[in-house]
């Protein structure tokens, strides 16, 4: 079952957005969410290779923590607004009685708190990156290859929908990876009105059908239709007929060549990443 959803969050504008999603799931479930608020650490906003005189590097140390102060007070009142607002209650787990929302707080880079946190999360929640400002990728890269847990990934400052995971497509091609994401996101699907599987032309090439994910998910009461496409580009097209049969969410396995490769020379999960306007479910 869906139980909990770790939300890591900074200030970067996007706490309204992958929270409002993340309850958006936490309701459907009766999950609990837990937001990871990611605090710089004073030393590491010094700056490097410039030599400081004493009284300097004091003063500095004690205006950045001024700041994290600051913006960690700022964060706070923002979530408490938006806890209310998208019908959490704070507070402890109520093990499935309704959605819930804690907040905490820890020290360090932003990948290493979704990797603690993480790795025992039913599903980690982030933001679309935004490579022109180079923010997000590392959230993304660390909740799918540092948790080995199923990411959500929201499409910048859009609402979440208000039935996230009624309509669910999930994209398959009988690799590893999508089959991972299968096995990791059969609770979601079993919660959901309309499950839908992409699969594009004949790119089933490791020996498992479409047919026999739809007699898997049957095993597990899990009605599931077909649809069919050819494309030269399965990732946009995956996109577009997620889009085009009305689903809410789009479940695929992610990056089966690796990271580097795909933003380098492109690749289909790199295409979602890059274009998705709706939210996309990646699993590694």
């Amino acid at each position: 079952m869906l139980r909990k959803i770790l939300v890591p969050v900074r200030g970067d504008g996007m706490v309204a957005s992958v929270l409002g999603h993340a309850a958006a799931l936490a309701k459907r479930h009766r999950a609990h969410v837990v937001v990871a608020h990611c605090r710089a650490q004073a030393k590491d906003l010094m700056p490097s290779g410039v030599p400081l005189p004493a009284f300097a590097r004091t003063t500095f140390l004690k205006q950045a923590q001024d700041l994290a102060d600051q913006q960690e007070q700022h964060l706070r009142s923002v979530l408490h607004r938006l806890t209310a607002e998208f019908g959490l209650t704070e507070g402890d787990p109520t093990l499935g009685e309704a959605a819930s929302c804690a907040f905490i707080e820890q020290n360090g880079r932003m990948a290493d708190v979704i990797r603690s946190n993480g790795r025992l999360a039913d599903l980690v929640v982030v933001a679309k990156p935004d490579r022109d400002r180079n923010l997000g990728t590392n959230s993304l890269k660390a909740g799918l290859f540092g948790t080995g847990r199923p990411v959500l990934m929201c499409p910048g400052q859009k609402p979440a929908p208000s039935d996230l995971g009624a309509r669910i497509a999930i994209g398959w091609n009988g690799s590893l990876e999508a089959a991972r994401a299968v096995a990791l996101t059969t609770d979601l699907l079993q919660a959901a009105a309309e499950v839908t599987i992409l699969t594009g032309g004949d790119g089933e090439t490791h020996g498992t059908t479409t047919e026999d994910l739809v007699d898997y998910y049957r095993l597990r009461g899990i009605a599931a239709s077909i649809v069919k496409f050819d494309a030269r580009n399965p990732g946009a097209a995956l996109l577009e007929k997620t889009v085009e049969i009305g689903a809410d969410l789009l479940v695929m396995g992610a990056y089966g060549q690796s990271h580097e490769r795909e933003t380098l020379f492109g690749g289909n999960t790199q295409t979602v990443v890059d274009r998705a306007t709706i939210p996309v479910l990646f699993v590694h």
